[in-house]
């Protein structure tokens, strides 16, 4: 016993000896260490004034991934498009990237989007758009293979020096596309679909935008990404049933910032009308958001917002906006006054299904 404590102590000073001697920092220094450590102080691409109001959020954070999803018509494109307006006057590239196909450009313009037109000089049509943006849809991205090498393309030709902008892909939306297999197929194979996205983006393109936000990285790139889903059926009577990602959970794993708008089950919104003569303009949307994830901030919160065909407002500004934009709606109603009713049939349902299905999804 005594002979083994001897060797413990004999063996306790020779290594307090060498770590006397030992630089941590030339050691850093020799194997490169001491380097690219710091990260950018963070910066944010901001939401309008009523969505970080509801949401208590400043916006999508850059350097990271922020996920929309939810059911159809229920905001995410216009957060989307928010993001991009806001993304342009800042200076950083809108890279659109649009496979649903329900693209809308005079949508874009009517919130505030900057485009120029390109019209035929003699007949005065608009023959395509111009202006501070890349954009490209399925006729030129078939499978979630080619926006993935698409996206990497753009980050390379910007790391070679080729694009010196900030970038911000909008990409909209994860699950209306295919992978390669699905279409060498001839079947649209879900677990396929969602195999592709996990590999080309939970493996490879994911992990690049985080990388932008050290310090050594001169560009700060970031995606704005819209998530269809799907409601898997409860198990049995006592369950609730789940919100599921089109092509797969990659995304919502892999985003720091996760926006649901709507309910599980249904869109989760009121549309609020104007009426005269049972004749009706549906000229807002009532929707519910929360915020299911923020690995920035922290701070996960649910609340409701209007939408508009120009972009989010709250309850205060819902007069001032029926007053600047009624002359619109006289080819439709007629001149006069009209009434406002507001139609609740798909609002009734608890948001905390979905904060207990994200709580399961995380583990």
């Amino acid at each position: 016993m005594a002979k083994r404590e001897k060797s413990t102590s004999l063996t306790a000073a020779v290594s307090a000896e060498m770590k006397a001697n030992f630089s941590l920092d030339k050691f850093k220094e020799k194997k490169l260490l001491n380097t690219n450590v710091k990260f950018k102080e963070q910066r944010w691409i901001p939401f309008s004034k009523a969505l970080q109001e509801s949401i208590s959020i400043p916006g999508a954070p850059m350097g990271h991934i922020t996920l929309l999803r939810g059911h159809s018509n229920t905001g995410k494109t216009t957060a989307m498009l928010e993001l991009a307006i806001n993304a342009q006057k800042m200076g950083i590239l809108p890279v659109f990237i649009i496979t649903e196909m329900k693209w809308s450009w005079e949508h874009a313009k009517q919130m505030g989007f900057q485009i120029e037109d390109i019209v035929d000089e003699t007949t005065g049509e608009v023959l395509d758009y111009k202006g501070f943006f890349l954009y490209v849809d399925r006729g030129t991205l078939g499978t979630i293979e080619d926006v993935a090498s698409f996206i990497a393309d753009l980050l390379d030709e910007q790391r070679k020096g080729n694009l010196p902008y900030d970038l911000c892909f909008f990409w909209d939306s994860i699950g209306s596309i295919p992978c390669k297999m699905s279409v060498e197929q001839n079947k649209n194979n879900p677990m396929w679909n969602a195999g592709a996205v996990s590999q080309q983006f939970g493996n490879f393109i994911n992990q690049r935008f985080p990388m932008s936000r050290k310090e050594t990285s001169p560009y700060t790139n970031s995606m704005v990404a819209v998530n269809k889903i799907w409601v898997a059926p409860a198990e049995n009577v006592m369950s609730q049933p789940k919100m599921k990602m089109k092509n797969g959970e990659t995304m919502f794993l892999d985003s720091s910032i996760v926006l649901t708008f709507g309910n599980v089950t249904n869109s989760g919104t009121s549309k609020i009308k104007a009426t005269k003569n049972k004749k009706e303009v549906e000229y807002a949307v009532r929707t519910k958001v929360a915020c299911d994830k923020n690995h920035v901030t922290g701070l996960q919160t649910k609340s409701t917002v209007i939408a508009t065909i120009h972009g989010f407002i709250d309850e205060s500004e819902i007069e001032k906006y029926k007053k600047e934009h009624a002359h619109e709606w006289v080819n439709i109603l007629g001149s006069g006054e009209f009434e406002i009713v507001e139609d609740n049939s798909e609002w009734n349902e608890s948001r905390d299904t979905i904060l207990l299905v994200d709580e399961e999804a995380n583990g």
